[in-house]
């Protein structure tokens, strides 16, 4: 199916090759249940799935409970798997903010749902994984936001520097099920299996005590939700290499690379044309648009320079929202338990934003964050003379510790006196074990590979 068009070009019609090629593959995949019920298979997605954790769904039993459930009615749930009995349940609907405002529709299906949706994900993802686009980079194994970044910013390199940014409009809400289904069918003889992915699409959505039945959308938390996706969005990858166009998508994410503001104004109009009449897909025209690469906000990042990664600005600008967060002199927590979960933050943030150029934004970073740390600490003194004593026993002169005590400004104008720099300076916050982002970048990230 490799490198097989879909459609002819400019029409509707579905190539009589595609379609024969199709018709072969059908004939080799007839029995994909008994693969996908298989002990291996089951015991490897048992193992998956429990690995994952996750929250409990509608029937209320955990991820802890699945192994001994598992060990007792597998021999039952193969049964009812083989002869198309097996009923699946609710999806548990959870609503989970989104940065940029609004929220994300998150479905939870019950662990023995997991069980069997990572199932048939492992037996699937062999048939179609092959054939996916290699700029396709979102759920596959081998490929990743590393080598997907690293190919848009190759783009940049080669003097493509207008970039189509296209948002599809919630797009696992919006998925097509007839347009899927037919998607699959083509290549899927199983009858049986192509009957039990019916019913996942079709399960309802238990939120608030009401029970909304879907007619379209895969709500994401479905182990089998990322694969079918990918089957879906596979159409517009092959069209767009079709069209010689160079893009990286992962997952929704897609952005187009073109020479000229002219020809990325061009592809705007004819791609959005393909995903809306064609896929049946909307796309958000107040997120998508022609970015420039230092514009750009994709995975978080930015292109700058001759094609260098950056940070973009909404990632800097979530990054100090949440460490302003942690660091509120309300919480009520001790500076050991704050500093712990600084840390835990930063250094998670700093794994995944490793390749960004951002030294001089990291150092801003560091010292405002310090700032933060220096106002806390001092309102934890509470009194005048709590603030005396510790800063003395930081070794600050008695007469210049009650000189900041005393004073009438705020905490956060306290936190920026000589007095307060002097007895929290570099040395103290090493004590405290505090993750510096600045040094560490700088000395293990940006270190040349030795020779």
């Amino acid at each position: 199916m490799k490198g097989t068009d879909v459609y002819c070009a400019g029409s509707r019609r579905v190539r009589e090759e595609w379609l024969s090629r199709c018709r072969e593959e059908r004939a080799l995949t007839s029995d994909l249940l008994s693969e996908v019920t298989s002990l291996g298979n089951l015991s490897a997605s048992l193992k998956r799935v429990i690995s994952n954790k996750g929250s409990a769904g509608v029937d209320g039993m955990s991820v802890e409970e699945l192994r001994d459930w598992f060990s007792s009615h597998h021999k039952e749930l193969t049964r009812q798997l083989k002869v198309g009995s097996y009923r699946t349940n609710q999806i548990r609907g959870v609503k989970i903010p989104k940065p940029k405002g609004g929220y994300r529709q998150l479905g939870i299906p019950t662990v023995k749902d997991r069980l069997v949706q990572q199932g048939v994900h492992q037996i699937l993802e062999k048939v179609y994984d092959p054939t996916f686009s290699k700029f396709s980079y979102g759920f596959r194994k081998g490929k990743g936001t590393e080598s997907c970044l690293q190919q848009a910013c190759s783009y940049v390199k080669e003097g493509y520097r207008y970039i189509v940014d296209i948002d599809l409009a919630s797009f696992f809400d919006e998925v097509n099920h007839d347009r899927l289904l037919w998607t699959l069918e083509q290549r899927i003889g199983d009858r049986l299996l192509l009957q039990l992915i019916c019913k996942f699409l079709k399960s309802g959505i238990l939120e608030g005590g009401l029970n909304s039945q879907r007619r379209k959308g895969t709500p994401q938390g479905s182990p089998l939700s990322p694969l079918l996706s990918n089957i879906v969005l596979d159409e517009l990858d092959k069209e767009l290499e079709r069209r010689g166009l160079r893009f990286v998508r992962y997952a929704d994410d897609l952005i187009i690379f073109t020479r000229s503001r002219k020809a990325s104004k061009r592809v705007m109009g004819s791609v959005t044309r393909f995903i809306e009449e064609r896929m049946k897909l909307k796309v958000n025209k107040d997120k998508s648009g022609i970015r420039v690469p230092y514009e750009l906000n994709f995975l978080g990042h930015s292109i700058v320079g001759k094609g260098e990664l950056g940070l973009s600005k909404p990632s800097l600008y979530r990054l100090k929202s949440k460490l302003k967060e942690k660091t509120k002199r309300n919480r009520g927590i001790s500076l050991d338990q704050m500093v712990k979960e600084l840390n835990l933050l930063m250094r998670g943030w700093l794994n995944y934003f490793k390749g960004a150029k951002m030294k001089s934004k990291l150092k801003a970073i560091m010292s405002w964050l310090r700032r933060r740390i220096r106002c806390f600490r001092l309102k934890q003194c509470k009194r005048a003379i709590g603030i005396v004593r510790f800063l003395k026993k930081l070794k600050v002169p008695e007469w210049r510790s009650w000189l900041l005590a005393l004073s009438s400004k705020g905490w956060f104008h306290k936190s920026c006196t000589p007095q307060a720099h002097e007895a929290m300076n570099y040395d103290w916050f090493t004590s405290i074990g505090l993750f510096d982002l600045y040094t560490y970048y700088c000395s293990k990230l940006m270190k040349p590979p030795s020779t």
